[in-house]
């Protein structure tokens, strides 16, 4: 008994140790790669939650791609955003190039080749050469050598947002179906996050908005001047849509030309005063279709065709009307970009045309202002001339007729030649009276004909372009003893005069003194600006002095003690006056 089982448990004992050995490695190998199977989710894990927690759309497309590169053991990754035509990227993030080779390699790809391949078809695509595609470009000059490809689409309910691209796994190793679902995992996970981070951004911005809206309507309410609310609602369009630059353009003369009225940004005073036509330009037609126009690029856009058009940095613009086309457009607002940056969308547009019709609001408010008050300065006005009228010059007039007739009985000849001149001066004062009357009185033809009104007129067109409304003082009978040729002249050099000063003064005053007498009339417009510039140029200043010449006056420009610009302009008027006053009832 003892000898057979003995010979019975002889075979195991005899077991090859070399079987043994490759069990225990086939264990080893299966409980590491279960570990590092184990490892790898709790990667995948950590990068989801750390990419979910990021609310800032940037730093959360930023974490992302830092995130892929590190799941697969990449040495290069990079995410490309779709643009908005669905056919080219709009924005590009990279990790394994540094900032040198970045600048080096030039402009980030728009989606060409095997990048473009998953734009076209988006689905997962691993390469074991890069090269070995049909749809393959190769690469740009400066570019580190690149061979195996891992693509993967990015979906934000159910639109395709991006494509992540990794490179060179490390190792010389290629990707493999694990590097696959990892990374096609990691995708699901980056479309929540990016649909979260724009839902947050897209409630800030709204907030923003609203914020602005607030303000302009306070700002409305509490009677804050046009131009004011203006430059408020163009500085808050350009802070939250990220311009550079934004205009505002009104119309004038009677709706034949737009004019930029106010620019805020980056080189305002290249844009301040610059002028286009209804239906000409981004500003024109926006002007004139009553509806936004966007551009990609305004520095080479031909629709814009003002000269100001062609400054250097200037991007991606969009015009949008200032009302509708129900109400009538008042004008004009047009917000432009760095070079380089993004389009205006559809998106961005809409907020932006409702922020518009604040302005309208404005505008209107500010109209209905101005005619109210116009009303009450035309009623105290026609207060004044009745009362001048009705009280004073009969008054006058029956004075002068009782002093004309005890003339008859005086027989002293300095005391009778005494009377006499009192008469005359009652007539002259009379005269006065009367031409004041005459233009105190509201002009039922239509727009006032006379040189004190027109002056006033040409000075209240010039305070939208300047920004403040300059100050006019005028002496004398200027309806009465200037002629209609010569007010004409005196029109046009005040004109020329205030635009001068808008273009060029970067003033916050100007002053505008009128003074006439039988002998001559002056024109005097005095800013606080720069002053000349000695290179600026001088047509302007050359066609006022040439109309001084042609009728025998002078203009002399200088500087003043306290700084700016003097512009007197004078000439005589020669017995040119019209005589409206020589009509005027008079005392003798």
């Amino acid at each position: 008994m003892g000898s057979s089982d003995a010979s019975h448990q002889q075979p195991r004992t005899r077991l090859p140790q070399l079987q043994l050995d490759e069990l225990l490695r086939e264990v080893q190998a299966r409980l590491d790669l279960a570990r590092g199977t184990r490892d790898r989710v709790h990667s995948l894990l950590d990068a989801v939650l750390a990419v979910g927690r990021e609310l800032d759309l940037q730093q959360a497309l930023r974490g992302i791609v830092e995130a892929a590169a590190v799941l697969v053991d990449a040495r290069y990754a990079a995410l490309g955003v779709i643009g908005p035509d669905g056919r080219r990227l709009s924005a590009f993030h990279t990790v394994g190039v540094d900032e040198d080779g970045t600048s080096r390699i030039g402009a980030h790809p728009e989606g060409h080749g095997i990048l473009g391949e998953l734009i076209r078809d988006p689905r997962p695509l691993r390469l074991t050469r890069l090269s070995g595609h049909a749809s393959s470009f190769g690469l740009p000059a400066h570019h580190p050598p690149m061979d195996s490809f891992l693509g993967v689409p990015i979906r934000v309910r159910d639109q395709v947002f991006g494509n992540l691209y990794l490179t060179e796994k490390r190792g010389g190793v290629q990707f493999d179906e694990d590097d696959e679902a990892v990374l096609s995992t990691l995708a699901v996970a980056a479309g929540v996050a990016i649909d979260n981070a724009r839902l947050y951004e897209e409630s800030r911005l709204r907030e923003r908005w609203l914020r602005a809206n607030a303000e302009v309507t306070h700002s409305l309410m509490s009677g804050t001047g046009r131009t004011e609310v203006l430059r408020l609602v163009a500085d808050r369009a350009r802070e939250i849509t990220g311009a550079a630059r934004a205009l505002v353009a009104v119309p004038v003369d009677g709706g034949e030309t737009l004019r930029v009225e106010l620019a805020t940004g980056a080189d305002p005073e290249r844009f301040h005063g610059a002028e286009t036509r209804p239906g000409s330009g981004l500003l024109g037609t926006a002007f004139s279709s009553a509806a936004p126009v966007t551009s990609e690029d305004v520095a080479h856009d031909e629709r814009l065709a003002t000269s100001a058009a062609r400054v250097t940095g200037l991007g991606p613009a969009v015009a949008l009307p200032i009302g509708t086309g129900d109400t009538g457009v008042r004008g004009v607002v047009m917000l432009v970009r760095e070079a380089g940056d993004p389009v205006y969308t559809e998106k961005e547009t809409e907020p932006l045309r409702a922020f518009a019709a604040q302005a309208a609001i404005a505008m209107e408010l500010a109209d209905r202002r101005h005619d109210a008050e116009r009303v009450a300065v035309l009623q105290d006005r026609d207060r004044i001339a009745r009362d001048l009228h009705d009280l004073a010059i009969q008054r006058l007039f029956a004075t002068g007729m009782t002093l004309q007739s005890a003339g008859r009985f005086i027989e002293h000849p300095r005391a009778a030649d005494r009377v006499v001149r009192a008469v005359d001066d009652l007539d002259e004062t009379i005269r006065i009276i009367r031409s004041t009357v005459l233009g105190l009185r509201p002009h039922t033809g239509g727009t006032p004909s006379g040189l004190r009104a027109r002056v006033v007129r040409v000075a209240g067109r010039a305070a939208p372009v300047l920004g403040f409304a300059p100050a006019v003082r005028m002496q004398g009978l200027a309806d009465t003893h200037v002629s209609p040729r010569i007010a004409d002249h005196v029109v046009a050099v005040l004109s020329e005069a205030l635009t001068n000063v808008a273009r060029h003064a970067h003033a916050s005053r100007a002053d505008v003194s009128l003074e006439t007498d039988r002998r001559a009339v002056r024109l005097t417009v005095t800013d606080d600006g720069v002053g000349m510039s000695p290179g600026g140029r001088r047509s302007g200043v050359r066609n006022m002095a040439e109309r001084a010449g042609q009728l025998g006056g002078t203009m002399e420009l200088s500087t003043p003690e306290d700084g700016g610009t003097r512009l007197e302009w004078c000439v005589p008027l020669d017995g040119d006056g019209d005589g409206d006053g020589s009509d005027d009832d008079g005392a003798g």
